[in-house]
């Protein structure tokens, strides 16, 4: 409940949570930098990175290389936030 209204208390839950894609859902869709917090496993998972950066462009960031190497991933950073094109 807590990252239902604060996504960025992801950092200070467990690693199961920042490794449960529920959760991590959840946070990514209050605070898309959340997604720095998740898990690798999760941060490669299209659904949650792409939720992530519809929130917030910046989140590219934290995508799995091979998400930051995927054009529709970046385009959707860049159509959020022009300068998420630095974090691809």
């Amino acid at each position: 409940q807590v990252v239902q209204k604060n996504g960025n208390a992801l950092c200070v839950v467990s690693q199961d949570f920042q490794d449960d894609r529920e959760v991590v859902l959840e946070a990514v869709g209050q605070d898309g930098l959340a997604l720095g917090h998740a898990s690798e496993r999760l941060q490669a998972d299209r659904e949650v990175a792409l939720k992530a950066i519809r929130e917030c462009g910046r989140a590219l960031e934290y995508a799995s290389e091979d998400l930051r190497g995927d054009r529709e991933v970046v385009l959707e950073a860049v159509r959020q936030d022009g300068d998420a094109l630095q974090e691809a």
